[in-house]
């Protein structure tokens, strides 16, 4: 794993409305990490999210992307600079077929970005069986590898997550987890995740960041990362 910085936040501040939801995240990323964002129930993690790939505007603070400062980019531009975003509840084109929806995602990155379209054949073999299927009458799971194989079309530099595991079954969780890892081996994927599931967190997560109330209060590194550590801080 490297430790080139390729991600910062510097006391970043959004919300909805006039409520403020994050409250002054700080956090820093390095290349090729695997890292978990967890916390209780409504504590910020999915506008963290939305945050980051530029879907939510930042009131304050500062997000830099390989030493850029990205925070005014719009999401279309941050795709384009290498960011690739599962949202949670997946979000494919349910009256699209899997081979459109993967078609889609050679849009993003733009024309000069690298493709990867036969690479999720490999990763994700059932899609590959069902290329021609309507996205929206598959399972959960399967409409999660697409997701995820949408954005990783793209080849992004950064891959961001959003409860992966949610409404999926244990065994396609768990090919799931092997796929992520990989594409951090194998392509050096830097990818960031928000997470309930016990076991997907243990699974992948090298570090963790812990949030409570729209701040990141501390993380848990190495060692650290236990199943009871992890536990108690989902259960706060």
């Amino acid at each position: 794993m490297s430790t080139d910085r390729i991600l910062e936040l510097s006391e970043l501040w959004a919300g909805y409305g006039a409520t403020p939801i994050l409250q002054g995240v700080n956090m820093t990323i390095s290349r090729g990490e695997i890292v978990g964002v967890i916390g209780r129930n409504g504590v910020g993690k999915s506008t963290l999210m939305r945050c980051l790939i530029g879907l939510l505007e930042t009131w304050r603070g500062t997000i830099t992307f390989m030493d850029q400062d990205i925070t005014l980019l719009p999401a279309d531009a941050r795709a384009r600079a290498g960011f690739g975003y599962i949202p949670q509840g997946r979000d494919v084109f349910p009256q699209m077929s899997v081979e459109e929806n993967l078609q889609v995602g050679e849009l993003i990155g733009g024309p000069k970005a690298k493709k990867l379209p036969e690479l999720v054949y490999e990763y994700f073999p059932r899609l590959k069986e069902r290329r021609r299927q309507i996205a929206g009458t598959m399972s959960g799971g399967e409409q999660q590898q697409l997701a995820i194989g949408r954005a990783l079309i793209g080849n992004p530099t950064l891959m961001i997550l959003d409860e992966p595991s949610e409404g999926v079954q244990p065994s396609i969780v768990q090919h799931i987890c092997e796929a992520l890892k990989s594409f951090r081996t194998e392509l050096g994927t830097t990818i960031v995740f928000v997470e309930q599931n016990l076991d997907t967190i243990m699974a992948i997560a090298e570090r963790c960041y812990i949030m409570e109330k729209g701040k990141i209060t501390r993380s848990l590194t190495g060692e650290d990362v236990t199943a009871d550590n992890v536990r108690a801080q989902l259960l706060l």
